[in-house]
């Protein structure tokens, strides 16, 4: 296992010092012992330094020295090795390529292993928000060329006389703004959160009520998608952004009105040990496992249960879970017996918002 470098290199000095001290030590005593009497014989009472004296202190110490050396060099290039793998991968990395990752040495320090690791945990990162902003930005132009391309349309009908100016093509025109300004709106949010800048005016409120109020403000279109809804209200307190909160709830709860027309929505509240939770679940078609990572992708869609023909922007669930974690809690999919899809808010109990924080 890699060593600490404090330690190591604490021993490495001890050990270079003694190391030397050892060779010239030992290397003069056998030398006045042994050889000086092999080399003068008829100076045993001779006190008076000879040329030869001089040579082998000379020699001892150059022995010494470089067997220290050869120790210090060893230590250093451990420590530099890694260091280098870590520059290279840097300038990779500064030149675009995030892909690049840094090796790690075989025996390397605890503190090299560690600075690998964060090193390519970075560029791991940098890589998905490469990846990430790439496919947003294609997804972005994507949603607007629609409403876009219809509104250009109407528009150049009117002015070419095409189209009989009246009350309901105004009302889908203003339908279409409306649709462009909440996909704008949602972008807004998602770029506020990931900056740790979305504001939250937190007060003291019930979960139960809140959630209450958003089945209230859609009832008109859980009845048009034919869904039957039931409550499990318990009592929920905590303190967070109320308009925020709903926003969320009225999120899952237009998803369950698009992606599983026709089923039964249950929605709880309730509190376990310090969390407070919100959860929605249906019995539509839900979604395979394998794409319960994705599903808070922006702009994400399963290629069946949640294709584009069935509308949405693809930013409900990624909205939601970026308030959840705004308030320092989180948003999930839960495993769930038989068919549709569970979706869990849950938040602590004294939620208090993060700000000037990149959440994941």
């Amino acid at each position: 296992m890699a060593g600490n470098l404090n330690s190591r290199i604490t021993s490495a000095m001890v050990g270079l010092t003694l190391t030397a001290f050892a060779v010239v030590y030992f290397g003069l005593m056998a030398y006045f012992l042994f050889i000086y009497e092999w080399l003068y014989p008829d100076a045993a009472y001779d006190e008076s330094w000879r040329l030869g004296d001089v040579v082998m202190v000379g020699f001892l110490l150059a022995i010494g020295l470089l067997t220290a050396s050869f120790i210090g060099w060893r230590l250093a290039r451990r420590i530099v090795t890694p260091l280098k793998s870590v520059a290279q991968a840097a300038r990779l990395v500064a030149t675009g390529d995030f892909s690049a990752r840094a090796a790690l040495p075989p025996a390397s320090f605890g503190e090299a292993a560690e600075l690998v690791a964060d090193f390519n945990q970075m560029a791991e990162r940098l890589q998905r928000a490469e990846a990430e902003l790439a496919y947003s930005n294609s997804a972005i132009a994507h949603e607007l060329r629609t409403p876009l391309t219809i509104l250009r349309g109407r528009l150049q009908g009117l002015l070419d006389g095409v189209f009989e100016p009246n009350p309901l093509l105004f009302e889908r025109l203003v339908a279409h703004v409306d649709s462009l300004s909440a996909i704008v709106e949602e972008l807004r949010t998602l770029a506020l959160n990931n900056a740790g800048q979305l504001d939250l005016t937190c007060i003291d409120l019930d979960l139960a009520i809140e959630a209450g109020v958003a089945a209230d403000a859609l009832e008109a279109e859980l009845a048009g998608a034919r869904i039957k809804l039931t409550r499990v209200l318990g009592s929920a307190v905590v303190t967070a952004d109320q308009t925020r909160l709903r926003q969320s709830f009225v999120a899952l709860l237009e998803n369950c009105c698009r992606y599983a027309p026709g089923s039964t929505v249950r929605i709880e509240t309730g509190t376990e040990g310090d969390d407070v939770f919100f959860r929605c679940s249906d019995t539509g078609p839900g979604l395979p496992e394998e794409s319960h990572d994705r599903a808070f992708d922006r702009f994400w869609r399963a290629d069946e249960s949640r294709g584009r023909s069935r509308g949405g922007s693809g930013l409900g669930l990624p909205i939601v879970r970026a308030i959840a974690r705004a308030h320092g809690g989180e948003a999930l999919i839960l495993a769930h017996d038989g068919p549709g899809l569970a979706i869990e808010i849950r938040l602590p109990c004294h939620a208090s918002p993060i700000s000037k924080r990149d959440l994941p």
